[in-house]
């Protein structure tokens, strides 16, 4: 079944999986995340052992859960199940690193499914205002809050001063704010 299957989409095998109940379905769509669930797992575990058991966990968790809620972006969704998946694993050890921000912190699993499409459709429209930064601004964003580089990293991968670093980084962020405070309004507007 797998190999007759592997074209369809994420959302196209969720409907599959939504209309029989068939864990088939998932078993074609989970090990397209192995890697970004790894990637997460590791980013704040910090252990390739503990990460590799940790995406197994999380695997588990979402072929008991799944059926329970109506998910339409897979990717941000089972993104949120991991993160929250290791933030509660390292409560649990008390080693909670120090890079994290507050928000991270303070994140929870989400109590119920409106909480999750709300935030699958902020992570969708965050992704969308940074693809529309230009070239300069995406790529201090993305390296610096994405994949947590430092502004002398930045400046040695891109070829930018570290001056034209920080400038990127401040003029990016202030124009993701207002694009996403845009996309607010008029999301409040057509309700």
């Amino acid at each position: 079944m797998k190999s007759r299957y592997k074209d369809l989409t994420d959302t196209e095998l969720l409907q599959n999986y939504y209309q029989d109940g068939d864990n088939q379905w998932l078993g074609i769509l989970l090990p397209r995340y192995t890697l970004l669930l790894l990637g997460v797992c590791m980013k704040y575990l910090k252990n390739e052992e503990d990460a590799q058991d940790s995406v197994q966990q999380i695997f588990l968790k979402v072929i008991s859960e799944l059926h329970k809620y109506k998910v339409d972006y897979f990717k941000s969704w089972i993104y949120t199940i991991a993160k929250n998946y290791c933030l509660m694993r390292l409560r649990g050890q008390k080693k909670v690193p120090l890079q994290l921000d507050e928000q991270a912190l303070s994140a929870e699993i989400p109590e119920n499914e409106t909480e999750i499409i709300d935030k699958e459709i902020i992570y969708q429209k965050m992704q969308k205002a940074i693809e529309q930064l230009n070239t300069e601004q995406k790529q201090c964003i993305t390296q610096f809050y994405l994949q947590k580089k430092s502004y002398a990293e930045i400046s040695e991968l891109t070829g930018y001063s570290m001056l034209q670093v920080k400038s990127h980084l401040q003029n990016g962020k202030r124009n993701l704010k207002q694009m996403m405070k845009h996309e607010i309004d008029y999301d409040s507007l057509n309700d």
